[in-house]
């Protein structure tokens, strides 16, 4: 008796379930580990509080952490899209320009060697208690890896395509349009897969320095009381967040990478 053939939606069902099931069931175990650990233990809830203990407390305060995980996303969010743009941008400048490479690459060295922590406070001082130092902050925390990767793809296309657009008289900007973007592309995607981290790590550093709301204020406050299930809370939310825009760079990644053998990292 011969077997049907798996159906294209039964293949997507199993492929998902090859895909995200071990994750998840990692997950479950290390907190049935943990829990079991807490209460095997009688660890005290502040220095180490159970998972059903952190669960409880996000469905109890889900308000008040929904609305700061929201506010340091929007700045987080806004200071990848500025960084990144601003990343591209002078990687277009750079590959045309050695002389300004030269002159400006060390000074961004300089700007990515500099911790963040020291940077936070400038900024706050400098722009006050609002979303604006958050925004810069994790702009630069952006920037540095994104420049990087976007001038090497930009330099990594082929000497035939370009002796091809020289052939045809195309303009630099022409070259950049149909050209080099495209060749940088998959560099990018592989610099925001891992940027969208940091801008959001760098949001919540500015706001240890002052701010009036989001999850670094919520940590800070947290960590003064010593209430640990608010900082597990706190960071879980983070986490969750921060995996949902990382998905949202892959999503993004696999819509614009459509032609075979466009993604580096495969």
């Amino acid at each position: 008796m011969r077997e049907r053939p798996e159906t294209g939606s039964g293949h997507r069902i199993r492929a998902a379930l090859l895909a995200y099931l071990p994750p998840l069931l990692l997950f479950l175990l290390v907190g049935a580990f943990w829990e079991w650990i807490v209460h095997a233990r009688n660890i005290p809830r502040f220095l180490l509080p159970a998972p059903s203990v952190i669960a409880l407390r996000i469905v109890t305060d889900w308000q008040n952490l929904l609305s700061n995980a929201g506010a340091t996303l929007l700045a987080a969010s806004s200071g990848f899209l500025i960084g990144t743009a601003a990343a591209v941008i002078s990687g277009i400048v750079f590959v045309y320009s050695r002389t300004v490479e030269r002159a400006f690459f060390p000074w961004a060295i300089i700007v990515k060697t500099v911790p963040i922590l020291a940077i936070a406070p400038l900024l706050t001082i400098w722009l006050g208690f609002g979303i604006a130092p958050k925004i810069a902050v994790a702009a630069i925390a952006c920037f540095f890896p994104t420049l990087v990767n976007v001038t090497r793809g930009l330099r990594s296309l082929e000497r035939s395509v370009i002796d091809f657009m020289t052939i045809i008289h195309a303009s630099k900007a022409d070259v950049i349009r149909h050209a080099r973007l495209y060749a940088a592309l998959p560099y990018l995607f592989s610099a925001m897969k891992i940027t969208v981290g940091m801008s959001v790590i760098g949001a919540i550093v500015a706001e240890f320095t002052g701010a009036n709301q989001g999850i670094g204020t919520i940590i800070v406050n947290a960590g003064y009381r010593q209430d640990a299930v608010m900082l597990f809370s706190a960071i879980i939310v983070t986490s969750m967040a921060t995996i949902a825009l990382f998905y949202i760079v892959v999503l993004v990644e696999r819509r614009a990478l459509f032609w075979p053998g466009a993604d580096i990292d495969q």
